[in-house]
This record gives structure tokens, sequence and C-alpha cells, in this order.
């Protein structure tokens, strides 16, 4: 009987513990991280086209997008992966303590902070539907050198999203465990069906999009469409004004659409068919399916 007691008071003070444990701030995407089949072919799409000044970090490229922010590019493995979407990362505040918050909620650690990974100012975790998903140290100024050009198309990640075959599993880390808030959903038509989701950080404007009802045999290009990233914008018009003078060629370059969200979009996709999205900050037209319950992004925002 002593030791059944000894077990319940064992039990209720970890939950307790673990209960009063403060989760460490979350303000953002620090950056989105792709693989590339062709090296050549990707620096001319992220380089030239987008407009983005380039540095290394080892076998890795950085494009910065402002000075918090900024897209990696990495060589495709052997034997290549499905997707070419190879992690998304997040700023935190304190990514030592949120890796401990994690480990106390029973989350795997995959690299841990200040560890033998390249970067040692992040950690890593895999989420439910097995994404690599990073937390990196909010830095004082300028995160990633060299200083963004002229010719960047846009100054800023506002979302990124992926192939989610269970929301509720994805919500329970997400949502549960770190905070995230519900953004906006909506569906291709208006049968009522949810074909997108999203979950905006808690201490930000940033959010993760749920890719819902892919199909298991989604073509490469269907699939790189899911597993995407989003350049935000004040004005499209700047955004294809940008591009032609960066020589932007096809149809793709100049052809904006009026998303389900109310937003206006312009699709573009990397050699390895990875899509780009642009997409303006506020709504200009009719919001299908919820309203949008987040804080909207804008292109200077304090972390």
């Amino acid at each position: 009987m002593r030791r059944v007691s000894a077990l319940l008071l064992l039990l209720a003070t970890t939950a307790f513990a673990r209960s009063q444990q403060q989760r460490p701030a979350i303000t953002g995407i620090a950056f989105v991280r792709v693989y590339a089949s062709d090296p050549s072919a990707s620096a001319n799409f992220y380089g030239k086209t987008l407009g983005y000044s380039s540095s290394r970090a080892g076998d890795i490229t950085r494009y910065p997008v402002n000075d918090a922010q900024w897209i990696e590019v990495a060589p495709l493995p052997s034997p290549a992966p499905p997707t070419r979407l190879a992690a998304v990362a997040f700023t935190t505040r304190d990514a030592r303590a949120l890796e401990k918050y994690l480990k106390a909620h029973s989350v795997a650690i995959v690299s841990s902070f200040g560890g033998d990974t390249a970067d040692k100012n992040s950690f890593s975790v895999h989420d439910p539907e097995g994404n690599l998903i990073l937390f990196a140290q909010q830095a004082k100024g300028p995160a990633v050198p060299p200083a963004v050009p002229a010719t960047a198309a846009s100054r800023r990640i506002i979302h990124a999203g992926f192939v989610v075959r269970d929301a509720a599993a994805e919500d329970r880390f997400y949502k549960d465990i770190l905070g995230f808030r519900a953004n906006w959903h909506g569906g291709r038509d208006d049968s009522g069906r949810v074909d997108w989701s999203s979950v905006q950080v808690p201490e930000g404007t940033d959010w993760l999009e749920y890719m819902l009802n892919v199909s298991p045999d989604a073509t490469p290009k269907q699939l790189g469409g899911s597993n995407h990233m989003s350049l935000g914008t004040a004005h499209m018009n700047d955004v294809v004004a940008t591009l032609q003078r960066n020589q932007c060629e096809g149809p793709t370059c100049t052809k904006t659409q009026m998303g389900r969200d109310g937003k206006v979009q312009l699709n573009l996709y990397d050699p390895d068919l990875t899509r780009v999205e642009f997409m303006e900050f506020k709504p200009s037209g009719t919001t299908c399916c919820s309203a949008i319950l987040g804080k909207l992004p804008s292109e200077q925002e304090d972390r």
C-alpha cells in the first residue's frame, strides 16, 4: 500500500512540475531548409531570380531574407527522400530552456543545443509526422550576413507548410505542448471540407500550414506544392516588378491569383519543385471558410 501511495505521489509531483514549467517564447520562423539536386540551378533560382545574396555554412548555402530569417539549401541526400523540404526552424528566446521544456513533455531530442552539430545555436526534434523541426536561439543584431540586397523579391518569411495526415496528432504537439494558436482554415471549394489549417506561433505572427487531403500518390510537383514556404509582401505588384528586373522567365513570374483566404498570391517553383509562394500580408478579397484569428504579419517586426 505504501509503495502504491509513493508511486501516486511521484506521478502527481511530476505532473505538477510539468504544468508549472514555463515554455520559453517562440517568436517566428528562423529558416526553411530545402534539398537541391543541382547546386547551380538552385543558386540561379534563389540567388538570381529571387534576388538573394548567399553565404556558406559547411555544405549548406544560406540566403538571408532579413537579419533574422533565411532560406537554407542543402545537397540532396542519397537515397533521395520523397520530399525536398528538409526542415523548418523556429526562433525562440531561450533555446536551452525550450529543449528542457520539451524533454519534460516526453519529446525526443534529435540534436541538442550547443552539441556536435554544425549549428550549435539550435536543437532539433521530429514532429508527429516525422518532419525535422529546429528551434534556433534568437540572436541580437544581424543573424546571417551578408546584408539583404535591393534585388530581393521579399524581405519576410511568413509561413511554411507541409503534408499532414493526422491533424489531431500535430495539434497535440504544436498547440498543446508548444502553444501555437489556431489561425485560419479553409478548403478548395465550398463543400465544407478543410484542405488547409494553419497554426500561428504563440509570440509572433508567422504560422505553419497543415496541407491536408494530399493524395498518397501525389506527383513530385503536387508534393512540392504542399511542402512549401511563403514570402510576404505588402504589394504583389512590387514582387512582380522585382522578378521582372531579375529576369524571371515564364508566365508564372507575373501570374497572380486571389487565395481562398482573401490574400493575393504568386507561386514559383524552384528547380526541385519546391513551391515558393509570395503572399500579401493583408487580405484584399473575400476570406472564405473561417475568420483569420491571428495578428497579421508585416515586413518589420520586433522579435
